[in-house]
């Protein structure tokens, strides 16, 4: 359930209801918005007494939470949240363009990559060091030496930094080297892996499962913020339908469902959703236009010899014709980037 304090609640109030939730056992989360000031109550609503809550001072109503998601939920978090990472920061006034190799491949390559896409306009450099693949016979990523690699082009270029992780070793590693997490599609629902990134405490990116649901996405978040970490961004990479003609279904009509329901950014990976560079540009312009937070988006330096995904990574001249193209856009939605 939420409480919803007056408007101009004096803060004793505030510690009044909050005493007496947390005094039957119960969690208490606090939303300080524009206009109300909500007090957000987990755990066992059975033992909350509605009609002595409601007769408490500032107390205007109480608004039962139905849904199985209730930290992610907008209700507890009526305004959209702004999450700050490295240098930069996701949310609703700014467009966070991600862009980099599907995995890292050497030293090499991946300098010449940050160094192409930060100069078009990225603010974040992706960047595969843990790759979970369909084959156990494909490229797996370099691991450690990746993520060091992803160190070295974020102290030359200033970019923040981005890698998926499969495992809590994973993550321990990736803590010391890069600036945010990825949950991957295929660990959306690895309920483990997701305490563990909540218990982190660092930024993490939640790509949504091949066939989830948006209550089921929304509930993987949930698993995230439960262990005390709020700095969760959802990603859309298309879910998986009969049509072939692409590789995945990209579901834009997600984005304002998800505006509706919950407070956390949302980010497009129109690469993963598409599977082919001609389409990512259409479909980065759309999620934009749609009212995305940001785009992840696969670039290389040499996309036919890519070690993973290249026939999704667009070149740097494609790169960079994109993000002159997305300007009109973002400025259209009143994002700046």
């Amino acid at each position: 359930m939420i409480i919803i304090m007056k408007r101009n609640a004096a803060e004793e109030s505030l510690k009044q209801v909050s005493s007496y939730v947390t005094g039957k056992g119960l969690e208490v989360h606090i939303s300080h918005g524009k206009e109300l000031t909500i007090v957000g109550v987990v755990g066992n609503k059975d033992l909350i007494n509605p009609d002595h809550l409601t007769s408490m001072k500032d107390v205007e109503r109480i608004v039962p939470v139905t849904e199985s998601y209730k930290l992610a939920n907008k209700k507890f978090h009526p305004e959209p949240t702004t999450i700050q990472v490295g240098n930069t920061v996701i949310g609703p006034d700014n467009l966070t363009i991600m862009a980099g190799p599907c995995a890292v491949e050497s030293k090499g390559q991946l300098l010449s990559i940050a160094h192409a896409v930060r100069d078009a306009g990225a603010t974040f450099l992706r960047g595969g060091a843990y790759k979970p693949r369909t084959s156990p016979y494909s490229f797996q990523g370099l691991e450690t030496e990746g993520l060091q690699y992803m160190q070295e082009a974020a102290k030359e270029t200033g970019l923040a930094t981005i890698c998926e992780v499969v495992s809590l070793e994973a993550i321990e590693a990736a803590a010391k080297y890069v600036d945010m997490i990825q949950i991957g599609a295929r660990n959306m629902q690895n309920f483990m892996l997701l305490k563990e990134a909540g218990r982190s405490g660092m930024p993490v990116l939640l790509k949504r499962g091949l066939c989830a649901t948006v209550e089921e996405w929304l509930n993987a978040a949930e698993y995230i913020i439960a262990e005390g970490n709020p700095k969760v961004v959802l990603c859309e990479r298309g879910i998986r339908t009969f049509e072939t003609a692409t590789r995945n279904t990209l579901d834009l009509s997600v984005v304002p469902v998800l505006k509706t329901r919950t407070h956390l950014p949302i980010i497009i990976d129109p690469s993963h959703a598409t599977g082919s560079y001609k389409y990512v540009p259409s479909m980065a312009k759309a999620a934009v236009a749609c009212g995305a937070d940001g785009l992840m988006i696969e670039v290389h330096d040499n996309p036919v010899c890519a070690l993973s995904d290249g026939p999704q990574s667009l070149n740097f001249n494609k790169f960079a014709t994109l993000t002159k193209e997305l300007r009109p856009f973002s400025g259209l939605v009143g994002r700046e980037f």
